[in-house]
């Protein structure tokens, strides 16, 4: 056999080239579907414009501070006990903020009603306070809902408690 007869009878060595290039194209068309598909549905569930500058900024908290400082006797039957709060109320909201100065005296009334039901044992630990916190939050926002007032209260907020 001659050389020539050697290399025609020698099968011949396919080029992985080919493969390799369908490989890179088939990964780069997935990798542009994958960024296509995040990027439609990220824009479909953004707010557009201003609207998204808004609800990525909160307004700025407004506190109102119902003075003078709430005294109250407490519900205690072993001795005579008083609770003394300074309270304010937060809102993000000018017309909730005007509706709680024009109900200050109803939501006075209805917190003091509240503070007075409560025991030294109640205020004693953090856990009872805080319960009291959103206790006044559910009145103060259940007597504007029932003057037609809007409610977009977010605290109510102890600046001094005292129980003696």
């Amino acid at each position: 056999m001659s050389a020539a007869s050697a290399q025609a009878a020698a099968p011949k060595k396919k080029s992985k080239l080919p493969l390799i290039i369908g490989a890179v194209v088939l990964l780069a068309g997935g990798a542009g579907g994958g960024w296509w598909w995040t990027q439609r549905n990220a824009a479909a569930h953004a707010p557009e414009g201003e609207a998204a500058a808004a609800t990525t900024a909160k307004a700025a908290a407004t506190y109102f501070a119902l003075d003078p400082a709430f005294v109250v006797n407490l519900a205690d039957t072993d001795m005579a006990r008083f609770l003394q709060a300074d309270v304010q109320v937060m809102t993000r909201d000018a017309p909730t903020l005007a509706a709680i100065e024009a109900q200050a005296p109803a939501i006075r009334n209805r917190l003091l009603l509240l503070f007075g039901q409560q025991t030294a044992a109640q205020l004693g630990q953090r856990s009872g306070k805080e319960r009291l916190q959103e206790q006044g939050l559910a009145e103060v926002r259940k007597l504007l809902r029932e003057e037609g007032q809007p409610t977009k209260v977010e605290a109510v907020i102890f600046t001094s408690l005292v129980v003696q």
